[in-house]
C-alpha cells in the first residue's frame, strides 16, 4: 500500500492540471492589474506573475505590457454585460472566486459558454480601441478607418476617431492565442471545443466591428452647424450585448466531424456565419446547485410572481414553489430644483412584496 506522502503526491500531480485548465484570462478582471508607468523602469515586467494566462498570451504580455490594464479592464467590461443580459435567468452569469472566473460551468459547451466567450472578447475590442483613442497606448493611436462613401462631400472627416481595427487584430492575437495553442486530435471532443471557442471569440470581436458607427459634430457660428466634423466612434457596449443576446437566443447546435471541422447537428439550418454562436453541449437547466457542472441553482433567487416570463416564479423556480416576504424599500421622491443650482429631494418608504425561490 503506498504510503501517505506517495498519495499527497499523486494527488498533487492530478489536481495541479485541473486547476491550470480552469484558470483563464478572465482573472485579470478581478483584480487591477498596474499601469506600465508603475513598474520599475528595467524590471521583469509581472507578466509571470499574472494569473490565468497562457504561454502565448504571457508572451505577448511581454510585449504589449501596457495592454494588460485594458485587457482586464474588457474583461470586467464582459461580465458586466453578460450579468447584465442574464440578471433574470436562471444561469445569471455568477462568479466565483477563484482564477476560473465562472467556474465548473464553463467546462460544458453550452449556449452560455459561447456568449460569454463572445462577450468577453467583444470587451476586449471595446477597451483597446477607446485606448488607443485617448494615447494611452504606444502602438497606436486614432482611427485611421477610410472615410466612408455616403459622408457629404461638404463634412469633414478625421476626427478622432476609436481604433477598432487595431482593437480588432489585437484582441484576435490574445483572446485566441490560448486556443490556438493547443493541439488535440482531429476530430475529438476537445478539438471540436476549442474551433467552438474560436467561433464564439470571433463573433464578440465582429458585434463590436459591426455596430461601430460615424460620429458628426457641428461647428460654425452660433451651432449654425455650417460645417460637420465626423469620425468613427463604438456603440455603447450595451448595444453589443444585445446583439450578441440575440445570437445567444439562435445559437447553432455543432459537432466535430472526423475530419476536424464543426458541422449542423440539424443540416435543416443554415450554416452559422462568423457572426453567429455556436454551442456543442446541451445546457444544464440549472434548477439545483450541482458542483459537478457548476450550476447554482435557483433556490433563494427573486423571481418576478406576475411574469409569465423566463423571471416568473414558476420557471425560476423550477416548479418548486416560493415564499413571500416584505421588505422595506426607500428612494428619493419629491424632487425639486433650486435656482441655482441644486436639486433637494425627500426619502420616501414604501413597504413591497417580494418572492424567493424555495
Amino acid at each position: 500500500m503506498p504510503s501517505l506522502p506517495a498519495l499527497l503526491a499523486l494527488l498533487f500531480i492530478c489536481w495541479a492540471p485541473l486547476q491550470a485548465a480552469a484558470s483563464s484570462w478572465w482573472s485579470l478582471a478581478m483584480s487591477p492589474v498596474q499601469r506600465p508607468e508603475m513598474f520599475i523602469i528595467g524590471a521583469q515586467p509581472v507578466c509571470s506573475q499574472l494569473p490565468g494566462l497562457s504561454a502565448g498570451q504571457r508572451k505577448l504580455c511581454q510585449l504589449y505590457q501596457e495592454h494588460m490594464a485594458y485587457i482586464g479592464e474588457g474583461a470586467r467590461t464582459g461580465i458586466r454585460e453578460c450579468q447584465h443580459q442574464f440578471r433574470q435567468r436562471r444561469w445569471n452569469c455568477s462568479t466565483v472566486d477563484d482564477a476560473s472566473v465562472f467556474g465548473r460551468v464553463l467546462q460544458i459547451g453550452s449556449r452560455e459558454t459561447a456568449f460569454t466567450y463572445a462577450v468577453s472578447a467583444a470587451g476586449v475590442v471595446n477597451a483597446i480601441s477607446r485606448a488607443c483613442r485617448e494615447g494611452e497606448l504606444s502602438t497606436c493611436g486614432c482611427s485611421r478607418a477610410a472615410r466612408p462613401k455616403d459622408l457629404p462631400r461638404d463634412w469633414l472627416w478625421g476626427g478622432c476617431g476609436d481604433n477598432v481595427d487595431y482593437g480588432y487584430r489585437f484582441a484576435k492575437e490574445f483572446v485566441d492565442a490560448r486556443e490556438r495553442e493547443k493541439n488535440f486530435a482531429k476530430g475529438s471532443e476537445e478539438q471540436g471545443r476549442v474551433l467552438m471557442n474560436l467561433q464564439n471569440n470571433e463573433a464578440g470581436r465582429r458585434a463590436v466591428y459591426k455596430t461601430a458607427d460615424v460620429a458628426c459634430k457641428c461647428h460654425g457660428v452660433s451651432g449654425s452647424c455650417s460645417l460637420k466634423t465626423c469620425w468613427l466612434q463604438l456603440a455603447e457596449f450595451r448595444k453589443v450585448g444585445d446583439q450578441l443576446k440575440e445570437k445567444y437566443d439562435s445559437a447553432a447546435a455543432m459537432r466535430i466531424t472526423r475530419r476536424g471541422k464543426l458541422e449542423l447537428v440539424n443540416s435543416r439550418f443554415k450554416p452559422p456565419t462568423p457572426e453567429d454562436l455556436v454551442y456543442v453541449d446541451p445546457s444544464p437547466d440549472y434548477c439545483l446547485r450541482d458542483e459537478s457542472t457548476g450550476s447554482l441553482g435557483t433556490r433563494g433567487r427573486l423571481c418576478n410572481k406576475t411574469s409569465e416570463g423566463l423571471d416568473g416564479c414558476a420557471l425560476m423556480c423550477c416548479g418548486r414553489g416560493y415564499d413571500q416576504f416584505k421588505s422595506v424599500r426607500t428612494e428619493r421622491c419629491h424632487c425639486r430644483f433650486h435656482w441655482c443650482c441644486f436639486v433637494r429631494c425627500k426619502k420616501c418608504t414604501q413597504v413591497v412584496d417580494q418572492f424567493v425561490c424555495k
